[in-house]
């Protein structure tokens, strides 16, 4: 076992930090079952603890020897659920001022496990029962149509706050939309989201949003009656709120977190725009929103049947950039490392980190070919925001009636939705929001300098958070897609990384409290040379 340096690259060490068990930033993502495996690939740490990861070698080397040879055999459960949530557990205790926070937070393990596909299932069913959630459906009847649905929601998160002492803010934000206004719109209606809002303790005005869409449609958009189950669009990112709802409830957090059932998205994102307006005009400070959109499907019209990955999709460049924006853009670079694609790369670390079997693939485009869902009003009003899906889609399930033709079952039925592997994607989520909302604010105003210069110098304003230890900085090779290397640099707002040259490497700042929890990285812009 290669046991490297940060910022070595030895003969023995050649190795990306990408492939290591140790990531660069410090931490360590996943004890895996088979230690023969981890002692063949390198490990990266700090200068620090090189001694004591040297020390360990021959106690792994002897757990390696020892350990039983694989056998085959059905996987086992990704997640496990208890039949009632357990008591959160307290926080990690804060490090010293002046120590360099690392490690992982238990208690965002006991989040992850905390998620139940039973309970997901029984809600998905709920929601399947009303029949239709089409947008232009019935709004009075007490059992059918999306009046029933949201009505239900709405229910279900005030059931949630109860449950943890009226922690959770429930309200509907919603607007009319005038009929002929849009081709799927064909008279007036109120779309109407239904929103729960934790609020944090230390810093309530900053956000993290999980969003999800629960109307449903067949193939004909407009047919409002007809039976439109949407198990999986968008029941499975449906059921996923309240489930993330009830697992971070028992929390508080710094920021405050906020899960949001959007209507409308089948006639035209319509619910995103209501909220994304909504959160503009009330100035949230938004440090990420993260939209679920058919995430429980695991077998594929592409004949592939797996649970073991979702997608991020996170968009680069705004069509409303400004020629000034543009050009930064085209001489200085950023356009890989957007806010959105950095929350993007955030969802990747922590899939690596807290959920096992469930790896992100990270792809670089505001969502499918051609297609679109209710992040795009969030990214568009120039919030960081990114979709969140399963890899592999079954286009018979989507959009169709319920029937058998040609010995081919279609239709949206709970049949069709995985729910062992919804539940590793909500857990995905929570432990993504939850990372967020106890973590400080992503820095401002980070600038970078050091053209002509055999170093790198960032500099960046002070992030206010009482619990704040500082700040670190990544780098990583343009060809990486993933911060493969960092360096704590302590409570400051500038550092210079030296013998890293400017032009060969990507750059990026991320906050740091007193537990560990790390901000978004932010990329930064060109400064002034000095």
């Amino acid at each position: 076992m290669p046991v490297c340096v940060l910022e070595e690259r030895t003969a023995a060490c050649k190795g990306r930090a990408r492939a290591a068990p140790w990531r660069g930033d410090g931490r360590f993502p996943m004890i895996r079952s088979d230690p023969t495996a981890f002692l063949n690939r390198e490990v990266y740490v700090r200068p620090s603890l090189r001694p004591t990861f040297l020390a360990l070698v021959p106690v792994l080397t002897a757990c390696a020897a020892s350990a039983p040879t694989p056998q085959g055999g059905p996987e086992p459960a990704a997640v496990s659920a208890p039949a009632s949530l357990p008591a959160a557990i307290p926080a990690p205790a804060p490090l010293p001022s002046g120590v360099a926070p690392s490690g992982e937070d238990p208690r965002i393990r006991e989040i992850v496990a905390a998620v139940s596909p039973a309970r997901l299932e029984r809600d998905d069913r709920t929601l399947v029962g009303f029949q239709t959630r089409h947008t232009l459906s019935d709004t009075v009847s007490a059992t059918r149509g999306i009046g029933a649905s949201r009505r239900w929601l709405f229910a279900e998160f005030q059931r949630i706050s109860q449950a943890c002492g009226g922690c959770l803010e429930v309200m509907y934000v919603s607007d009319v939309v005038k009929g002929g206004s849009s081709p799927r719109i064909d008279h007036d209606v109120n779309i109407v989201d239904v929103v729960a809002v934790q609020r944090g303790r230390t810093d309530p005005d900053r956000y993290a949003l999980m969003t999800a869409h629960y109307d449903s449609r067949v193939g004909d958009v407009m047919d409002s009656t007809s039976f439109a189950p949407g198990a999986n669009d968008d029941g499975s990112g449906t059921v996923a709120l309240l489930e993330a709802a009830r697992a971070l409830s028992r929390y508080q957090f710094d920021g405050t977190v906020v899960y949001a059932a959007l209507a409308g998205e089948e006639q035209g994102l319509l619910g995103g725009e209501v909220l994304s307006r909504y959160v503009k005009q009330h100035g949230w400070r938004i440090e990420g929103v993260l939209n679920n959109d058919i995430i429980g499907n695991t077998s594929g019209v592409n004949g592939v049947t797996e649970n073991s990955t979702a997608r991020v999709f996170g968009p680069g460049i705004p069509v409303n950039a400004p020629e000034a924006e543009l050009r930064r853009y085209l001489y200085s670079g950023g356009e890989l490392d957007t806010p959105s694609r950095e929350l993007m790369r955030y969802v990747d670390r922590v899939a690596d980190s807290y959920v096992l079997n469930l790896d992100v693939r990270m792809i670089y485009r505001l969502d499918r070919f051609g297609r679109g869902g209710d992040h795009t009003p969030f990214f568009q009003q120039g919030f960081p925001a990114v979709r969140v899906t399963e890899t592999n889609e079954e286009y018979t399930r989507q959009h169709q009636e319920v029937r058998t033709q040609n010995g081919i079952r279609y239709g949206d039925l709970p049949e069709g939705v995985d729910f062992p592997y919804l539940a590793k994607m909500t857990a995905l989520n929570a432990a993504t929001l939850a990372s967020l909302a106890w973590a400080p604010a992503s820095p401002d105003s980070v600038t970078i300098t050091g053209a002509l210069q055999p170093s790198a110098t960032l500099r960046w304003r002070p992030v206010s958070a009482p619990d704040l230890a500082g700040y670190r900085v990544y780098w990583r090779d343009p060809e990486s897609a993933t911060w493969d290397h960092s360096r704590w640099v302590g409570n400051v707002t500038q550092a210079t990384i030296d013998q890293v040259t400017i032009d060969n490497y990507f750059f990026g700042v991320a906050a740091v409290d007193r537990e560990g929890h790390e901000s978004r990285i932010v990329f930064p812009a060109p400064g002034r040379e000095r």
